[in-house]
Order: structure tokens, then C-alpha cells, then sequence
């Protein structure tokens, strides 16, 4: 029998005042743990987006058509709304698991041992963009699925995205300063990729709310441009991303770069090719419904996948209380460019 430890009236105070503290005095997580719950967040990140396109591609945008509840009566939805009231009560469901894997992530963030504050506030950013894009997608159901702010909610995704797959990268290095593995020129090369990268996505959003696809079977508003020609904007914005990534592949050769930052560019080149395949061929189809949530997730992907660039072109070894030192980075500096 495992003895449960007796609990004071002062154990029950603190824990009320303050809980995140109180589960650290009593619990040290394995760095994989922390590691592992920073993941998990990440996946229900892009898992949030994913079922939110479900959601748009089924026409069920307003299968609740209120927001916090489902109908003005009821805080579920109802046998009366059918499919697509399922499909949109249980994406707002998810909403609650993303929750758990985000507060799964502080709490494991914070329970660390030695403490690391940056983890930590990494994860509380994450659970304030949840907050606010919970509202915001509230918000996207009372204006009647406006695309300027599904366009706001897919944004703020992103970002959400993008601070976590930060926080996931953070749990393999170490807490010290920050060493670069690669010269100035190269740093700049790959920023210039990252802001190439947001506005593709940023025209992506655009291509959506003028495209076909409005989220729901009524009549919804559409940004006022013509569908093909932004579509081809963000044909030629990808292929200036393909471009800088296959430009940026041979540049790290040619500085005979550590393996890591070639490791992630080519990753990206190979989710960039994925994806420009399954643009080109969801356009010449007439967009079916699939492909297109498929090129959702390949969106996700692709963010990702820019970031683990630039997070490898430094690296952050263990220091004197073992924070653990990150894979990859056994190499010197490269000194060129």
C-alpha cells in the first residue's frame, strides 16, 4: 500500500494562494517530461487549426450560431442543428483539451528543477493567446463568420504556433547566453526567409476569405478581390520561399555550417515542396474540401518548420546545473559570412 502523505491546513492554504508553487515544492518532472508536455501543446496548437478548417470546409462556421453558448437556449448543441452543430460545438471542445496540453506545459514548466523562468512565461504566453483567440473566434461567430476577423483568428493561430514551437525548442537547450553557429550574413538571409514566410501565410488567409470555401451554407460576406489573382500572389510568394530556402541550403554548405542548421533547412525545402504540390493541385481541382484542409496543415508545418531554422542558428549549452545542452551542437562556429 503506498502511504498517502497527510495534508495540514497550511498545505491547503498555500496550495490555494498559490498552486503552481505549491505543485513545485512537491514534484520535479524529467527534463523529458517537460520536454514531452511543451509537445503536446504544440500538436494541439496546429491540432486547434486543423479542426478549425473542418469546421469552415463542412459549412459549419454557424452550426452554432451563438457564442458563448451554442443557441440563445442551450449551452450544447442540439439534435435539431444536426451535423454541422456537432462539428462546431466539438472544435469549441477542443478549445479545452488545447487548455489542459497548455497548462500541462506550465505546470511542468514551472515544477522544473533548477526553475526556468523563461519556459514558464513562454507557456502563460501561450495560455493568454488561447484566451484571446477563444474570444476572437467567439467574435467570428457573432459577425456572421466576417473573413477579416476568421483572417484575425487564423493570425493569431500562428502565433500561438509559433510561441510554443519556441517553448518545445527551449526544453533541449541550456538556460546561458545564446552563441551563434553561423555569421551576420547568414542570420540576416534567414530572417529575410522568416518575413517572406509570414506574408505568404498572411496572403494565404486572404486567398481564403475571397475564395469559395465561406465556412457555411448562408450567405457570408467575402473580401472584395478577385479570388486568382491573389491566389497567384501567394503562388509567387511561395516560390520566392522555395527560392531563399534552396539559396539558404547552399550557403550553409558553402560556410560549412553545423549540421543542425542544414538538417532544418532542409526539412523546410521538403514541406515547402509538399505543400506547393498540394497547392497546385487543390487549385487545378476545383478545391476540393480535403486537399485544401490538407494545405491547412501543411501551413502549420511550414510555420514550424521556418522557425526551427532560425532557432538553429545558435545554441544554448548546458551550464552548471545541467539544464540539458541540445542535439547538434557539438560543432564550432562557423566564421564565415
Amino acid at each position: 500500500m503506498v502511504r498517502v502523505p497527510n495534508v495540514t491546513r497550511d498545505d491547503l492554504v498555500s496550495a490555494a494562494r498559490n498552486p503552481l508553487a505549491f505543485i513545485a515544492e512537491r514534484w520535479t518532472p524529467d527534463p523529458r517530461t517537460v520536454r514531452r508536455a511543451a509537445l503536446a501543446a504544440l500538436v494541439m496548437a496546429v491540432v486547434i487549426v486543423v479542426t478549425g478548417g473542418a469546421v469552415r470546409l463542412t459549412g459549419s462556421g454557424l452550426g452554432c450560431p451563438t457564442w458563448p453558448k451554442c443557441t440563445d437556449d442551450s449551452l450544447t448543441a442540439t439534435r435539431e442543428m444536426g451535423v454541422h452543430g456537432v462539428i462546431e460545438f466539438g472544435n469549441r471542445m477542443l478549445t479545452y483539451v488545447l487548455c489542459a496540453a497548455v497548462g500541462w506545459a506550465i505546470v511542468a514548466a514551472r515544477s522544473q528543477k533548477p526553475y526556468r523562468r523563461d519556459l514558464t512565461r513562454l507557456g502563460w504566453t501561450q495560455f493568454w493567446v488561447v484566451m484571446g483567440n477563444a474570444v476572437l473566434g467567439g467574435i467570428v461567430v457573432l459577425v456572421g463568420l466576417n473573413p477579416y476577423t476568421v483572417a484575425a483568428h487564423f493570425l493569431l493561430s500562428t502565433a500561438l504556433i509559433a510561441v510554443a514551437a519556441v517553448m518545445w525548442h527551449r526544453t533541449g537547450e541550456g538556460d546561458t547566453a545564446p552563441r551563434p553557429l553561423v555569421g551576420t550574413a547568414v542570420r540576416q538571409l534567414v530572417w529575410i526567409l522568416v518575413g517572406v514566410t509570414v506574408l505568404l501565410i498572411a496572403v494565404g488567409t486572404v486567398v481564403t476569405g475571397a475564395g469559395p470555401h465561406a465556412g457555411d451554407s448562408s450567405e457570408v460576406e467575402r473580401i472584395p478581390l478577385n479570388w486568382e489573382t491573389v491566389t497567384k500572389l501567394h503562388a509567387v510568394l511561395a516560390w520566392i520561399t522555395v527560392t531563399l530556402t534552396f539559396a539558404l541550403w547552399f550557403v550553409l554548405k558553402a560556410v560549412d555550417a553545423p549540421r543542425d542548421p542544414l538538417r532544418r533547412t532542409r526539412d523546410l525545402f521538403l514541406v515547402l515542396l509538399a505543400q506547393g504540390v498540394i497547392g497546385y493541385v487543390q487549385y487545378f481541382t476545383e478545391l476540393p474540401e480535403v486537399l485544401v484542409g490538407a494545405h491547412m496543415l501543411g501551413s502549420c508545418l511550414v510555420w514550424i518548420a521556418t522557425l526551427r531554422v532560425l532557432l538553429s542558428l545558435r545554441e544554448r549549452p548546458a551550464d552548471a546545473t545541467g539544464v540539458p545542452r541540445p542535439a547538434g551542437a557539438e560543432r564550432p562556429v562557423a566564421a564565415h559570412g
